[in-house]
């Protein structure tokens, strides 16, 4: 990002027209605490949309990065396969550039209560109900959450690499390529443009498990179809490995979370005292650090061999450390915000495959698959949660209530 510019400071109708339309933007998902969170939203959405540029323009930079000019490259095959492959939205989105001078587009705060892990939501008036706040600036993340915890919640901020506007500002630009997540490996990177642009497609109000396990089951069945036709065994064996390692991780921290609800649902029937659930609650979450200590041994024991230099050993464990922190610092509101990108994915992959063996084409099956979707995000909650069980696999969705 070219920082500290903005199109706030430039004239002319064009600068004018973008003031307006980023202004309309942030209020109307910003919803309705203070001005100063509007402000905030808005110019760090303007400083965003100024410091990204055309990818041709980047790629016409003699000096620019080897790999960064790489990976733009792919990129532009990378839009092109999610359109016409996986028949995501076809628009100017992803098709620019911005580099950011910080680690993360954004940073949310999430909150929940000490004996739930239900997430404390904000409601905007496009957006819905959400159970996060997103701030540009981490001290501003941090001050929420300082609030917030003078409430008696529990509160955990985390960055975010990037976000979708859900289209509406595709005729500014549409969302940017971020330096964020331009360095990730081929497939993590593949996988959040479709996850992005699959919430372009369809975002359902009040909804936010709906829409991130739609999303995230997007990605994981897009992703690999993009590598097996792009790139090297090298790079697909690595995403393959990276995906076991996501596995046993959603399944040390969905076994977490279904011992934590029992915990809760115990307490709300019998009323258990405040130091009797601390000390059930602090003997959950010791075990859970326990088992993730055993699995990042294992996890370095096998990476080991791969570290042949200073340079690579350091950027994995700082890698490494990411994971690391959020499990020190894992309470009731980083377990709620965790649960909203897996709860339904079994669900919808078990409907895509559905719509795949009916299908005549590949193509014919993902508009089938969107469609069936988009039936069911017109239902009622309760019946689109009724819906969603009966696709879910015989023995999962205790912890959904199905």
């Amino acid at each position: 990002m070219r920082k500290d510019q903005s199109v706030v400071s430039r004239t002319g109708l064009g600068g004018l027209v973008v003031f307006v339309a980023m202004l309309v933007f942030t209020l109307t998902l910003g919803g309705c605490s203070s001005l100063g969170f509007y402000w905030q939203g808005f110019r760090g959405q303007v400083q965003i949309m100024h410091a990204a540029q055309p990818i041709p323009d980047w790629l016409q930079q003699e000096d620019l990065a080897p790999a960064l000019r790489q990976r733009l490259q792919a990129a532009q095959k990378m839009r092109e396969f999610a359109s016409d492959t996986l028949q995501l939205p076809r628009n100017s989105s992803y098709t620019r550039y911005a580099a950011l001078q910080r680690s993360h587009a954004v940073w949310n705060v999430v909150a929940a209560p000490v004996d739930s892990l239900e997430l404390h939501r904000w409601c905007f008036p496009i957006a819905g109900c959400v159970g996060y706040r997103g701030y540009f600036d981490p001290a501003d993340a941090r001050a929420q959450a300082d609030e917030l915890a003078r409430q008696g919640l529990e509160v955990n901020v985390y960055g975010v690499p990037a976000y979708s506007t859900l289209g509406y500002l595709n005729w500014l630009g549409g969302d940017p390529l971020l330096s964020t997540f331009v360095n990730w490996q081929e497939g993590d990177f593949a996988g959040l443009l479709f996850h992005e642009l699959a919430h372009q497609l369809l975002y359902v109000a009040d909804d936010t498990a709906f829409n991130e396990s739609f999303a995230s089951t997007v990605e994981k069945i897009g992703t690999p179809l993009w590598l097996e036709g792009h790139a090297s065994a090298t790079t697909q064996k690595r995403w393959q490995q990276a995906q076991a390692r996501r596995q046993q991780w959603q399944a040390l921290t969905l076994q977490t979370r279904q011992a934590l609800l029992n915990i809760y649902q115990q307490n709300k029937a019998q009323a258990i005292d405040a130091q009797a659930l601390e000390a059930m609650k602090t003997e959950e979450f010791s075990s859970f650090r326990q088992k993730y200590a055993l699995l990042r041994a294992q996890w370095l024991g096998q990476d080991q061999p791969l570290l042949t230099t200073p340079a690579l050993r350091e950027t994995y464990l700082q890698r490494l450390q990411q994971s690391d922190d959020w499990v020190r610092n894992a309470n009731n509101a980083s377990f709620g915000a965790l649960a909203a990108y897996d709860d339904w994915v079994p669900a919808f992959t078990a409907l895509w495959q559905q719509t795949q063996a009916q299908a005549i084409s590949p193509e014919q099956g993902w508009q089938a698959f969107y469609a069936q979707v988009g039936r069911l995000a017109e239902l009622p909650p309760e019946q689109r949660h009724e819906q969603l069980c009966q696709y879910l696999p015989r023995g999962t969705g205790k912890h959904l209530d199905c």
